[in-house]
């Protein structure tokens, strides 16, 4: 029996498995060029997204896909001035008759 018996070892030392039979994934890899010059070669595996920006590992800025087009730019609104603001609750004709209310009432001290 001692000969059959399980030796102990510590836990998490060794991994009594092996590579034997096992296969890796298919994989591509995909090039990324950083503003800043670097060159990156990112392995995936053949089925995934490639994700059109990755974030470079020399200096942390969006690395775009090397066969990726020009950086679309984020839709954003035009900033409303005030005057915008106004214009879009009250129309001209609105706005000249309150004019000449606020007038009247400066020229008559009421304000």
């Amino acid at each position: 029996m001692a000969e059959r018996a399980l030796r102990g070892s510590r836990l998490g030392a060794v991994s009594y498995e092996n590579d034997a039979g096992t296969e890796p994934a298919q994989r591509q890899i995909v090039k990324y060029s950083c503003p800043n010059g670097h060159r990156l070669e990112v392995p995936f595996a053949a089925d995934a997204q490639v994700p059109a920006v990755w974030e470079c590992r020399y200096c942390g800025a969006n690395a775009r896909k090397d066969d990726a087009g020009p950086p679309q730019q984020p839709k954003t609104k035009p900033a409303r001035s005030h005057w915008d603001m106004l214009r879009e609750r009250r129309s001209i004709p609105e706005l000249e008759a309150l004019l000449q209310e606020r007038l009247e009432a400066l020229r008559q001290g009421r304000v």
